[in-house]
């Protein structure tokens, strides 16, 4: 009897390895409302990606445990791990999280009285530093939140309750997120750029409507964003000759 449970369970066990490692199609929707379309979803465990349709639609690769993240530039980076029962439903609907940009302060000029003499005494006006006709070397654009270490930040002497939050909160992870992704999306733009849509179907045969994805395919699974900063472009179009077949190739499967 105690034999029979043991073999029980190793069956069952070898049952549950074996649907863990296997691959289906799983079929998703986007539920937001608005800038459904054009949503990347990479499984970041075997690498496939998928981009959403017109109506928030999406199927990917998956197997149990494998992770996917969403990501645009009007939504929250996100991730979704692939449970054993998102797995046998084969269907998941997802609702991200919209990016919201503050608007900045505005300042209400006085009243005008008529009088320059009085009116200009009540404007007050600075002039922005210009370091190019100063001659001195300066940053011009717009400064990113600075984000302070945690081990700084719980520093007892000079405990500092707001960044302390954002660490515990998960903000200055999503920070970094966000501004990985920025990046990345700025790479795109660039290669676009200097290599056209054209050169990329009629060289590696990726779709047009697919090179957004395929980029940023690259990017998230080579040296491609270094290489092309550092005008590297031998190993750019490597990496293209590379991932163009492996892309391809997984563009087909998609359509068996």
């Amino acid at each position: 009897m105690k034999n029979s449970k043991i073999i029980l369970l190793l069956i069952i066990f070898t049952v549950t390895l074996s649907i863990q490692a296997q691959e289906q199609l799983l079929q998703g929707k986007i539920l937001n409302k608005n800038d459904v379309e054009g949503i990347h979803i990479l499984n970041t465990t075997s690498r496939y990606n998928s981009v959403t349709a017109e109506n928030g639609n999406f199927s990917i690769r998956v197997k149990v445990n494998d992770t996917l993240v969403f990501s645009s530039v009007s939504f929250m980076p996100e991730k979704m791990a692939i449970s054993q029962t998102i797995y046998e439903k084969g269907v998941v609907m997802v609702t991200l999280t919209e990016m919201v940009n503050e608007l900045a302060e505005v300042n209400i000029l006085p009243n005008l009285s008529g009088n320059i003499t009085t009116d200009l005494q009540k404007i007050k006006t600075e002039k922005p530093i210009d370091f190019e006709e100063a001659g001195l070397p300066g940053f011009k654009g717009k400064p990113q939140e600075k984000i302070v270490p945690l081990a700084v930040a719980v520093i007892p002497i000079q405990l500092q309750l707001e960044p302390l939050y954002k660490h515990i909160s998960g903000y200055y992870k999503q920070l970094k997120i966000r501004r990985k992704w920025d990046a990345e999306n700025i790479t795109v733009a660039k290669i676009f750029d200097f290599y056209n849509p054209e050169f990329l179907l009629k060289s590696y045969e990726i779709p047009i409507d697919r090179q957004f994805d395929f980029l940023l395919f690259c990017i998230e699974t080579t040296t491609l964003q270094s290489e092309f900063k550092n005008e590297n472009y031998v190993a750019v179009l490597s990496i293209f000759e590379d991932k163009g077949r492996e892309y391809v190739s997984r563009l087909q499967l998609e359509k068996e």
